[in-house]
C-alpha cells in the first residue's frame, strides 16, 4: 500500500479529520486478550482502587494505538507511519456503565520534512484532559 495523500498537496497546519473512540470495559478485556496484558488495573475495579486509581483504566498502549488511527485513516496506509511516540500523561478512566469513556483525537501537520515525510502532532483528550503528551508521528506521503 502507499499513502493516498500527496506530499506536495499538504501544507503545514493542515488538520486531519478528528475522531472519537469509545472505550468500554468489554473493549479493555478484548485488548487484554489480544495484547497479553492482564494487569488487574485494566479490569478489576476493586484492585484498581486499592492501588490508588479512581477506577479501572485503559491500557496506555491501547490509548496510543487508538490515537494513531487518526493518522493511518488519513493516509490510507498504516505502513506510511515511519516513527511514532507519546508520553503517557493521564489515564483514561473507564467506568462500569453502558457509556464507558471516550478518547477524542485531533491531528495537525506540524512540519514538512525530507523524503516526502511530514510530522503530525496529535492531541488525545478524555473528559477535557490531555491523556497523551508529545504525541508525534512521522509519516511518509505519496
Amino acid at each position: 500500500m502507499t499513502a493516498k495523500i500527496a506530499y506536495d498537496d499538504i501544507e503545514v497546519g493542515a488538520e486531519l479529520p478528528a475522531q472519537t473512540f469509545p472505550v468500554t470495559r468489554a473493549t479493555l478485556v478484548q485488548y487484554a486478550g489480544a495484547s497479553g496484558d492482564f494487569n488487574p488495573i485494566h479490569w478489576n475495579e476493586k484492585f484498581a482502587k486499592e492501588v490508588g486509581l479512581p477506577d479501572v483504566i485503559a491500557h496506555g498502549m491501547f490509548t496510543m494505538a487508538e490515537a494513531i488511527r487518526v493518522v493511518t485513516d488519513w493516509t490510507g496506509d498504516p505502513g506510511a507511519v515511519v516513527e511514532y511516540g507519546v508520553r503517557f500523561t493521564k489515564p483514561v478512566v473507564v467506568p462500569n456503565d453502558d457509556q464507558g469513556a471516550i478518547i477524542e483525537v485531533t491531528g495537525k501537520v506540524a512540519a514538512k520534512l525530507d523524503d516526502n515525510t511530514v510530522r503530525v502532532d496529535l492531541t488525545a483528550m478524555n473528559e477535557g484532559k490531555k491523556v497523551l503528551g508529545m504525541s508525534r508521528a512521522v509519516v511518509r506521503l505519496a
